[in-house]
């Protein structure tokens, strides 16, 4: 069997792709050899572990059985790498992480750089996304959310927090009366973010106020552009102050009653409990958290 375990770890890239194409590579290999790596395991136990289609691979029920302990012996032997890795001197091997796509230019993805730097021999995979992705389905080490945890499963750490402003472009604002309470702001034309509840909750001193904002013109799924909108002086909305800071500093957006504050967003690192990467993985979590911590700043008045 000893000589199958290749076969299996490719097996299972397999179906972790979705195809013989993608797996290929993936692992870098021509897809002809990953697609006889999989018929050669399949004689071998004289089963078949895929259906293929034209259009897409499908487990068999010994496919289905035979999967799961598959790469769970991938993870003991990846958890038995990690603990002598954690023994030397340079930690060394790959990460698979993803971000929200407007972290892209953050002072996080900057972090990431000096990970890089100080650790040479770890290689980071980053996928950028502002839309909720599983790790266990993805196949990420690690994954940076913002404000939402919803799986008690998965360890956490809080890197820090990121600071929210309302924003107008300043055109936009100049063609209105200039606002005075959250009411006054209500009904000007609302620049949407799917992902986000739209009841939005402002702080003054002691008192609270949640706002609804619905009387929205244009609803898009990228932070990316809502900031891009906000800019053609369209409407208003909420955006990361690393954001909006350009903007504001400039005279192009107006940071609209500022002496009412937005609850920061939690900014937060989560994996699996039983990562495969266990070590490497927390070596980034602790990193991400001591830097975010080190370069936490405030948003001027």
């Amino acid at each position: 069997m000893i000589d199958y375990l290749k076969h299996m770890a490719i097996f299972a890239r397999v179906v972790d792709e979705g195809s013989f194409r993608a797996a290929a590579k993936d692992l870098n290999l021509a897809p002809s050899r990953v697609s006889q790596a999989v018929s050669d395991l399949e004689d071998h136990l004289g089963i078949t572990l895929l259906y293929r289609t034209t259009r897409k691979l499908a487990l068999s029920n010994e496919g289905r059985m035979f999967y799961p302990r598959v790469v769970e012996m991938l993870r003991n032997a990846e958890m038995g790498l990690d603990e002598l890795n954690a023994l030397s001197v340079e930690p060394v091997g790959t990460l698979s992480l993803s971000l929200p796509a407007y972290m892209a230019s953050s002072r996080l993805s900057t972090i990431l750089v000096e990970f890089m730097r100080e650790y040479p021999r770890v290689s980071l995979s980053i996928s950028y996304t502002d839309h909720p992705v599983g790790l266990l389905e993805s196949g990420f080490d690690l994954n940076i959310r913002m404000g939402w945890l919803d799986d008690s499963s998965m360890v956490a750490r809080k890197l820090g927090e990121y600071r929210r402003v309302l924003v107008a472009g300043a055109d936009y604002v100049a063609s209105r009366p200039s606002p005075i309470t959250l009411d006054d702001v209500q009904s000007w034309d609302w620049i949407s973010y799917k992902q986000r509840n739209e009841n939005i909750e402002f702080t003054a001193n002691d008192e609270k106020r949640v706002i609804p904002f619905n009387n929205y013109r244009l609803q898009v799924d990228s932070i990316n552009a809502l900031l891009h909108f906000v800019q053609q002086n369209i409407g208003v909305s909420v955006l990361p102050w690393h954001l909006a800071e350009e903007g504001v500093k400039s005279g192009k957006l107006i940071h609209l009653l500022p002496e009412w504050s937005l609850a920061p967003l939690g900014c937060y690192a989560v994996w699996p409990d039983k990562s495969r990467r266990a070590n490497l993985t927390l070596l980034l979590a602790r990193f991400l958290a001591e830097k975010e911590q080190y370069y936490s700043v405030a948003i001027p008045r």
